[in-house]
């Protein structure tokens, strides 16, 4: 599916990421596998030599994800009242997209865990995810 063609329209999130939106949607890409377009500036912005993602899109079959570098007005806040909601077909799905999803300095998932209909991830990049079986 082209994110061009406007008669497929399907929802998805968008997260900002100021400056590093590419790698962000390169690890989601890894992640969930999909497609990935980015459009970046034909030109260097503000003589910075790497060209900000304007918008990126991942389209996979299990989530849609679109991003950014470029930051509201207001600046970039990482909220803490914000997850992504990622339903999980069984508890070694779930446990497959926590090995992928958690950075590495903060695994918390155990055993422990198999019994929670709900699992609370925290990414590289600071994006929250609740991932349910």
């Amino acid at each position: 599916m082209l994110l061009k063609d406007r008669d497929n329209l399907t929802s998805g999130v968008f997260i900002t990421f100021s400056g590093n939106c590419k790698k962000a949607l390169n690890f989601y890409q890894r992640c969930f596998g999909g497609i990935l377009h980015l459009e970046t500036f034909d030109e260097e912005l503000y003589r910075d030599p790497k060209r900000p993602i304007i918008i990126g899109s991942l389209v996979s079959d299990r989530i849609i994800i679109h991003g950014s570098d470029l930051v509201h007005d207001k600046g970039r806040k990482i909220g803490n009242h914000l997850s992504i909601f990622l339903p999980c077909a069984n508890e070694q799905d779930r446990q497959e997209l926590v090995e992928k999803l958690e950075s590495p300095e903060n695994v918390k998932f155990s055993t422990s865990h198999k019994e929670r209909k709900l699992v609370e991830v925290t990414d590289p990049f600071d994006v929250s995810w609740v991932l349910s079986i």
